[in-house]
This record gives C-alpha cells, structure tokens and sequence, in this order.
C-alpha cells in the first residue's frame, strides 16, 4: 500500500504546526489522517507560507522509493515451507507467516522474529531482507507479524503509544505471543530466540527486547528508534526529525512504562547517515549507556558485502551486554544489502540480514 497524497498533505501540515508549537493542532491532523477523515477547511491548515519553506513531513518510519538492484541474488533460495498463521490474546489478535527450512526434522533451530516497516507485509518484508534464504543455508525459523490497516492506517507498528511500549500489553504482548506460539509448535532453542525489524518495526524490536530480556537473547534494529523516545504523534515527529530524546513518563516517576535504560540483551544497529525519514541521530540513542570495546573500524566498500563504505563500533555496557552500531555512508532509509523484489530496500549494502544472523548466531542466552 502506499501511502495517498492527501495522507502526505496532513502529516506535512502536521509537522508544520509541530514546528510553530501547535502540537495540540498537529496531533488532531494526524488523528483525522490517521482515520482517514479528509482535512478540515482552513482553521486547520498551516500558515501558507510554511508549503515553501518546509520540507515535507516523513511519514511513519516509511521509506519513499524502491531501489534498484546492484547485486545478484543468493544462490540459495528460500525452499521450506512459509505459510500464515494467526494469534490473538487480550491485546488483539495478529497473523504471522512463518519459515520453517525444508530441513527441519524436530531438532532444535534458532528463530528470528522479524518486524516490518510501514506500508509493508510479511511476503514484501521476506523478500526484501532475504531472511528466508539465510534460514535455509542456516537452518533458522522466521516468523514475520503483521500489522494491518485497522491497527494503523500505513500498517505501521505503534511503537509511539505508551500503551504499546509495555510489557504483557499492547502490540509488545502480542508479539511475545506470537514468538511463545512458534515456540510451542516447533522445537525452537529457547537460548536463541531473536527480534529485529526496519524503522517502525525496529523501533518496536527495541521495546520487544526491553519490555521482554527473557525471552529474546539478542535484537536487531534497523533505521528504527530507541525506547521512550515518544509517547504520542507530535512528539513520534520529533524524534524521527532528530529532537531531543524526552522520557517524560520516566521523569514523572511512572512506572508502567519502559525507560532509557541500555538493551538489557545484546543489540546490532544499522543506519544509512542519509536517512531523510528517521533521523540518523536514533541510532546514537539506541546504543545510550554502550562504550567502545574496542577501535572503531571504517571498511571500505566491498567489506562485509556491497558497495558502500560504513563504519562499524563493537561496543558493551557497565552490565557487559555487547553491541554493534553500523553507520552505512549515503544510504538512505532501507534495508542495507537487501533484495529489489521486497520494497524499501538499498541493494548496494552491506549485507545487514546476513550480518544480524552472524551476531545472533554469535550470541545465544547463557
């Protein structure tokens, strides 16, 4: 699905109240996009002269273009079985299609839960990542939650509402659920159980990760954003433009909703420093309270896969948990090293599928 330009024209009239400090404004217009209810006359419009001077507004974590193919495709494809499955609890219920490797016999396999982006589905999230191949030559479950249209207009993960950034509630609960379903079904190693996702869904990788240390023993975030960061549109915009990192609820003293702690499992981000939709800044945020371990190395392209040149930081908390922070130079906001057949995507690389398989692989729950 893409998104209209009506939808566009709101969330730019949106962040252009945001700016002038109307966030009372900017919050009703994207409630009434986000319904899609067609905008109000003129009492609800930004001044005429903020359309030549402000930049349209991002949409929800969304990349705006598919990029063209630099690579040629894994030699091995993804021949297990992929089907659809459906959840529900008392948070809601949510299908999910999910990989299992043509040579699985009941022996114990890792599994990956992978969260897409806005406007995205499981077959496009597949695609594009190419995670099922890596399965196969890998022998690792994947399952892929979806986020329909009637939990967000543009599919996205609400990774923004302080009700989804809980544990045992929300879009969080819901997730576990689906990860403990897969986990009863198939003899899944419960010491290599993994999250990650792209921008919305990155940003709901790192709650899933914080809200649930028992469950996933390391995450994955890709152009997403860090945990607390906001807690309702207006402030979800800011963060994504690269403001201040504001964690109210935690400075209120309420205790129901996660904080800036550092990721409590180990954490491998990926970000393009030419990201124009969630500012690159989000990736310094997710890995808050991490220290270098050792010197931080820029690889020339070709390095790890692909064409771009990156620089890559190992880092570890005061609690030990390790990290790795991948700055991807000029790329935009998609999928480093992924497959044009998916949407959203940046063929020239690195390879961020392959390189999160090789760091969960690398650390299972001790």
């Amino acid at each position: 699905m893409k998104l209209n330009e009506g939808f566009l024209d709101s969330m730019k009239e949106a962040f252009a109240r945001f700016r002038h400090n109307d966030p009372a404004a900017a919050a009703e217009i994207v409630r009434r996009a986000m319904r899609g209810e067609p905008k109000r006359g003129a009492n609800v419009h930004a001044d005429p002269r903020d359309h030549a001077t402000t930049p349209p507004a991002p949409d929800f974590a969304q990349p705006r273009q598919r990029a063209h193919t630099t690579r040629s495709e894994p030699d091995v494809q993804d021949c297990g079985h992929f089907s659809m499955r459906r959840y529900a609890n008392a948070a809601g219920e949510r299908s999910y299609k999910l990989y299992v490797p043509s040579h699985y016999r009941g022996d114990a396999l890792p599994l990956i839960v992978m969260l897409h982006g806005c406007t995205q589905d499981a077959d496009d999230f597949a695609a594009g990542t190419r995670m099922n191949a890596l399965a196969e030559t890998h022998g690792l479950i994947v399952a892929y939650p979806t986020q329909p249209q009637g939990a967000n207009t543009s599919k996205c993960w609400n990774w923004f509402r302080p009700a989804d950034q809980q544990r045992d509630r929300g879009e969080p609960s819901l997730i576990a659920g689906i990860t403990r379903e897969v986990m009863v079904n198939y003899n899944v190693d419960p010491k290599r159980v993994f999250v990650a996702g792209l921008s919305a869904g990155g940003a709901m990788a790192a709650i899933a990760a914080q809200a649930y240390p028992d469950l996933y023993a390391a995450a994955g975030v890709h152009s997403g954003l860090p945990v607390g960061c906001a807690h309702d549109l207006p402030s979800a915009l800011a963060a994504m433009r690269g403001g201040k990192t504001r964690f109210k609820a935690q400075k209120a003293g309420r205790a129901d909703t996660l904080d800036a702690r550092p990721s409590p499992c180990p954490l491998i981000v990926f970000h393009g420093d030419a990201d124009a939709t969630v500012h690159p800044a989000n990736a310094n945020a997710l890995v808050h309270g991490f220290a270098a371990s050792e010197a931080t190395a820029t690889r020339a392209p070709g390095a790890s896969g692909g064409s771009r040149q990156h620089t890559v930081r190992h880092m570890t908390s005061v609690a030990g948990v390790e990290a790795e922070l991948w700055i991807i130079h000029g790329a935009p906001h998609a999928w480093a090293g992924g497959s044009s057949r998916g949407s959203y995507t940046d063929p020239s690389g690195p390879d961020a599928s392959a390189e999160m398989v090789r760091f969960f692989l690398e650390h299972p729950r001790h």
